[in-house]
């Protein structure tokens, strides 16, 4: 019997800010424009989130100078609020991510399905990347 195992990729930051703060700052589409970026010559200039199981988002990632462009967007699988969000992407791979309050501080821990296309580290690079932003932008708003 031939068995596969699934490959996850998991990132996490700590957040300094209550898990309630966290949660409206990672889920309202006026701050989601604000953070979603992995580097500085990339914005998300459009965001929008109805944030339920059943729900769709979708967030435009683009880079600053006009060269490129794509949306980021799925459905959410499960959502239980201040704790954890769950949603399929348009190409069938699966995110959760879990919001874990200590005190004064969130922990943050996204684990995803990686694509086919990008090495590993290269993938949990651009999300670590985006965490650590949101993690900047919800310690500074």
């Amino acid at each position: 019997m031939e068995t596969t195992a699934k490959t996850t990729i998991t990132v996490e930051a700590t957040i300094n800010a209550p898990v309630e703060k966290v949660w409206k700052l990672w889920n309202g589409p006026e701050h989601i424009t604000k953070w979603c970026q992995a580097s500085d010559d990339w914005h998300a200039p459009h965001a929008e989130n109805d944030l339920k199981t059943g729900g769709s988002f979708k967030t435009t990632m683009a880079a600053k100078d006009g060269s490129f462009s794509f949306d980021f967007g799925g459905v959410y699988t499960d959502v239980k609020e201040n704790t954890l969000i769950a949603y399929k992407m348009e190409d069938g791979r699966t995110v959760s991510v879990s919001f874990i309050p200590k005190g004064d501080t969130t922990e943050v821990i996204e684990t995803f399905d990686p694509e086919s296309i990008n090495p590993l580290e290269m993938q949990r690079g651009g999300w670590q990347a985006i965490l650590n932003n949101f993690k900047k932008y919800a310690e500074n708003n």
